[in-house]
């Protein structure tokens, strides 16, 4: 082992067998104080943990930040000189996706564990650089699909591992919901344009770029992946796959003109273990109450496993049924707020335990993968297959 190396281990390895007093709280910093990183920086302190810094390079949103932060809380505009900091033991990445994977690496090197939003990177390779970084210094990462601690789905999860349904070769899955055209977009303060676009391509400061980032592909695949990346990572953790075989992925021009991102697409992806998950995005559609905006359908051969965003139920095989009722179910209207909570504890508990989380960075990767041959997918027009062995996609 090299001698820098064996320094980075030991150091990494020290922090790692912290012993915690049963009151003592997690320092955490916030890096992108945007609508998200505000609630998640809340549901931070609602649980016990002290949000004690926030870095973000737009003003407005680092002021807003520091309000929801823990009272004293420091700011920062780079969250370099965050991570500088050796009093805060945990970070919130809450930025666009473009920056998911370099601050997490950046933030594990500087000793710190990581709570990550979805999708874990934007580009395949990215995920396989935060796996070996994570592993490498031994911190906890969690990828912020919820689903992996909310509870309903965990009792959910039990009902799939059963073996109730049988033989699953087809998943279908969806979210239909409704978002508007962009309206004229001002900045309202300060805002450090080159660091904001990291290693994105360069180009001349455009608002609408910045305050509509979710719409382009240099920055994120919008709803499409920010959906799937729950959806197909909820099919994925169901049926014990890992990568994907092959991914095709089709869908309209955008509404607005000026994005790049379309509100409706599908895709198709070949797994390993012999089946296909079909996902459809309709946000072009009419708008539903949250408990009926998502589906995700087990069709299993000897019965049909429905799971909703908060309800599940398992019908089993009747022929002879037309209206078909389910020997199993759970509804829970309204408690899908809960399952954030819960993930959030499970990685401050892990902090301190130094368990795995629900959501590693491996399961994370998985679906990154989906999820980033889709986009390559939808721009070349033609069907993507990954070769597992030289980790690499192929037309």
């Amino acid at each position: 082992m090299k001698r820098r190396s064996f320094f980075v281990s030991a150091a990494t390895a020290a922090a790692a067998q912290r012993v915690w007093g049963a009151n003592e709280r997690i320092r955490v910093g916030l890096i992108g104080a945007g609508g998200r990183g505000k609630y998640l920086a809340a549901e931070f302190k609602e649980i016990g943990a002290e949000v004690a810094a926030v870095a973000d390079v737009y003003e407005p949103n680092l002021q807003g930040g520091l309000k929801v932060a823990s009272t004293g809380a420091r700011g920062y505009d780079n969250y370099r000189k965050l991570l500088d900091d050796k009093s805060y033991d945990a970070v919130i990445v809450a930025t666009p996706d473009h920056w998911h994977a370099q601050m997490t690496i950046d933030a594990v090197n500087a000793g710190k564990d990581v709570y990550v939003e979805k999708p874990m990177a934007h580009k395949i390779d990215e995920g396989f650089r935060m796996i070996e970084a994570t592993r490498r210094t031994r911190r906890i990462v969690q990828v912020g699909t919820q689903r992996r601690s909310f509870d309903l789905f965990l009792e959910a999860k039990k009902v799939m591992d059963s073996g109730a349904c049988g033989e699953v070769q087809l998943v279908n899955s969806w979210w239909y919901n409704h978002t508007g055209n962009p309206r004229p977009v001002e900045l309202q303060g300060k805002l450090d344009w080159q660091q904001w676009l990291g290693s994105a391509p360069k180009r001349d400061l455009d608002p609408m770029r910045f305050r509509n980032w979710y719409w382009y592909f240099d920055y994120s695949g919008g709803l499409l992946v920010g959906q799937a990346a729950h959806v197909m990572d909820a099919i994925l953790w169901f049926m014990k796959a890992d990568y994907p075989l092959a991914v095709t992925c089709a869908g309209n021009k955008p509404a607005a003109r000026e994005f790049e991102v379309p509100e409706t697409a599908v895709m198709t992806v070949e797994c390993p273990n012999n089946f296909l998950a079909v996902f459809t995005l309709g946000y072009k559609a009419m708008r539903y109450n949250a408990f009926n905006d998502q589906l995700k359908q087990f069709h299993g051969a000897k019965a049909r496993f429905d799971v909703g965003r908060e309800w599940w139920a398992l019908y089993p095989e009747d022929p002879k049924a037309i209206d078909q009722k389910p020997a199993r179910e759970m509804r829970r209207p309204g408690s899908f707020g809960s399952a954030a909570r819960q993930h959030i504890r499970n990685f401050l508990d892990c902090c301190k335990s130094r368990q795995e989380p629900n959501a590693p960075v491996e399961a994370g990767q998985a679906t990154n993968i989906v999820l980033c041959m889709a986009m390559d997918s939808l721009r070349a027009g033609r069907r993507l297959r990954w070769n597992n062995a030289a980790r690499k996609v192929e037309g």
